[in-house]
């Protein structure tokens, strides 16, 4: 019996701590939290009732995951421990029975939301923020300094007078629904898969190495506990409120975020309000906090090794309705991605009809099983539309059959491919197939792109189908005795379009790289490119190590990109485009200084006392240097902050790249 006790324990911890990397350092969650929530509770049970299989390294002792090695390691000054969670009112109730028993005194409990996003630690030094910092395992965290200072919700430096010279405030740093599903739509227009979740897409976000694209993803953040020895009150609740005429964005009271209660039965009520009003929200919550206000009392509960015993959290279950899976459809992308999509019979869902879901890639259908005709379980949560979560087996129709995934383009019967690693199947007839055609031609033409006035989606099918544009050059070829034949083309319409059309000549080089739908080349990197090769020749025959070289410009982008320019149909177009006037190649602008750093490739790592760092960037490029994101053998020199890296500096010295300091930065500039 012990054996089989030991070997269930043994396979539990392996699984947990597979599902913490997951979670952790990958980003890329395989299951649940409530399931692995269920895990661990298995896991302590077993633990307890056989110490003698204990083991310092089990899951049970940690508070979180893994560190990665990107960021300067930082021991927190106070535990950021992680709560205990509950999931019934039952378990609620057991909780406060054990508070009650654990202090002599009248209790009251402040309730909040449980924000579902990023832990946080900000230190503040005389009204000024000082150090950001996550809570990795809960003894050491990562400094994430520069990329929290992007968040605007965060202030740097505080309001009034009234706070202590000295203190920590924590919280978490969260991506708003709105936000995450515009980022969403960018990637599907880029040719890449959306992300799973606005929760690890935070997360993913405040490990990047480019403050810039952090601030571009628009997160935002509550701060919801007070650290320090010298704070205003000796309660939470009042601590909050004080927090917030600092100029912290913490729970509010007048939309109910935050409430005192002194009985279980208002606690209940709290919980049972927000179970509903969490669907208005926009940003995703997934529970309530319940913590004891008075700071004695807590002190009196004191710790485990691994929560406080005087706060715990209640999770909400992700809601979920069944409803029948009517059938499957491919849709194709301007890239020639193939996204299946479930067409659902129509179901409430958290306060919408929901009539189809995604269904990711093939990985995902074989996963589930699906077939036509089941019934699956149908799960809303920060998708752009939601996701099928599984299936009812005891309800599946005797007859069906399992799915096959099309070898053929639904539009236009091209054999799919498949790259290896990549779990999205692609039509390569990039120039036949109609989805992909009218995609490239209607991104082309979008504000972000070349902004052509006069010409929408609508008209843009309107052109293709009448067999005027076939690819965006011919875009550039349109004449109005064309254009006023057709249906609602009236005279002053069809001035707007070509005058629309030929004011699209003066778009600047990013932009026009941009237009041209590069797959994985968003607006950013289309920015890089521009700033780092100067116009389009150059870029056209870059090789694949060279185009690594530009800041986060990864192995799959710069093949993309290589691939692109390799097709002679494409070459074909921007030939014609060049033709016509547009802009492919960078022009010179107001902020440049000198060319003093022409020809020089410069590596910024670290953190630097007078110059933010994409100030400092700013600078390079400025006096005509080049970034990179990477030390190579062309780089010239790396620029060296405090907490850089020492595999970096290593790799610059094996190479005899030239290491300089922001003074030494200085007198470079100066000198040339």
């Amino acid at each position: 019996m012990n054996i089989d006790i030991e070997a269930r324990i043994k396979a539990l911890r392996d699984d947990l701590h597979a599902h913490n990397f997951r979670y952790y350092v990958e980003n890329k969650p395989s299951i649940s939290d409530y399931e692995f929530d269920m895990l661990l509770k298995e896991l302590e049970a077993l633990e307890a009732a056989h110490p003698e299989f204990l083991d310092p390294n089990s899951p049970t002792k940690r508070v979180g995951g893994d560190l990665t090695e990107r960021f300067a390691k930082v021991k927190h000054r106070y535990p950021m421990l992680s709560l205990s969670n509950t999931y019934s009112i039952e378990e609620v109730r057991e909780w406060e029975g054990r508070v009650k028993k654990g202090t002599n005194r009248p209790i009251t409990y402040a309730c909040e939301l449980k924000y579902d996003g990023v832990a946080i630690g900000i230190s503040y030094h005389q009204g000024k923020l000082e150090r950001a910092v996550t809570r990795g395992d809960g003894e050491t965290g990562e400094d994430i300094t520069a990329n929290v200072k992007t968040v605007r919700a965060v202030p740097l430096q505080l309001l009034g007078k009234d706070f202590p010279e000295d203190f920590e405030i924590r919280g978490e740093v969260f991506l708003p629904l709105a936000a995450f599903a515009q980022l969403n739509a960018q990637r599907l227009e880029d040719g890449d898969e959306p992300y799973m979740n606005p929760r690890n897409t935070a997360s993913g976000t405040l490990k990047l190495q480019d403050s810039a694209i952090v601030a571009s993803r628009k997160l935002d953040c509550f701060l919801y506990g007070l650290y320090g020895e010298q704070l205003p009150a000796n309660e939470h609740y009042a601590n909050m409120q004080a927090a917030g005429t600092w100029g912290f964005k913490v729970p509010s009271a007048a939309q109910k975020q935050i409430m005192l209660c002194t009985t279980i039965e208002e606690i209940e009520s709290f919980i049972d309000y927000w179970a509903e009003a969490r669907f208005n929200l926009p940003f995703e919550i997934d529970g309530v906090v319940i913590k004891v206000n008075d700071y004695e009392a807590q002190r009196a509960l004191g710790f485990t090794a691994k929560s406080p015993r005087w706060a715990t959290s209640y999770k909400f279950k992700a809601q979920q309705v069944s409803t029948v899976l009517e059938r499957v459809t491919y849709q194709v992308g301007r890239t020639g991605a193939i996204t299946p999509v479930a067409n659902l019979k129509p179901v409430l869902l958290a306060g919408t009809i929901v009539k189809r879901a995604s269904l990711h890639n093939a990985d995902q259908i074989e996963k589930l099983s699906l077939r036509e005709g089941d019934t699956v379980y149908v799960e809303k949560g920060g998708e752009i539309i939601p996701k099928v979560m599984g299936i009812d087996l005891a309800l599946r129709p005797v007859n069906s059959s399992p799915l096959e995934y099309p070898t053929q383009c639904p539009e236009c019967n091209t054999l799919l491919l498949r790259t290896e690693g990549e779990s999205m199947h692609y039509c390569p007839n990039t120039s036949g197939c109609p989805p992909q055609i009218k995609g490239r031609l209607e991104h082309f033409i979008s504000r972000k792109a070349m902004n052509i006035d006069g010409l929408g989606a609508e008209t843009v099918a309107q052109l293709y189908n009448e067999g005027l544009v076939g690819n965006v050059a011919d875009i550039y070829d349109l004449r109005k005795e064309q254009l006023l034949p057709l249906e609602r083309m009236a005279e002053k319409s069809v001035t707007n379009l070509l005058e629309g059309v030929e004011s699209s000549k003066a778009i600047p080089f990013n932009r026009v790289l941009y237009a041209l739908g590069i797959r994985h080349v968003g607006e950013t990197i289309a920015r890089k490119l521009a700033a780092y090769f100067g116009n389009i020749d150059a870029l056209s025959n870059a090789q694949i190590d060279e185009l690594s070289g530009v800041e986060d410009i990864g192995e799959a982008i710069a093949v993309s990109v290589r691939d692109y320019f390799a097709d002679a149909q494409n070459m074909a177009v921007i030939q014609r485009l060049k033709q016509h006037g547009l802009q492919f190649e960078q022009a010179a602008t107001s902020a440049s200084i000198s060319g003093t750093l022409s020809g020089k490739t410069f590596v910024v790592s670290g953190v630097f006392q007078t110059y933010e760092r994409d100030d400092l960037k700013s600078e390079i490029e400025a006096h005509g240097g080049k970034i990179a994101s990477s030390v190579s053998g062309k780089t010239d020199y790396l620029v060296a902050g405090e907490n850089m890296g020492p595999s970096k500096r290593k790799k610059a010295e094996d190479l005899g790249v030239k290491i300089i300091d922001e003074s030494g930065f200085k007198a470079l500039i100066q000198a040339l």
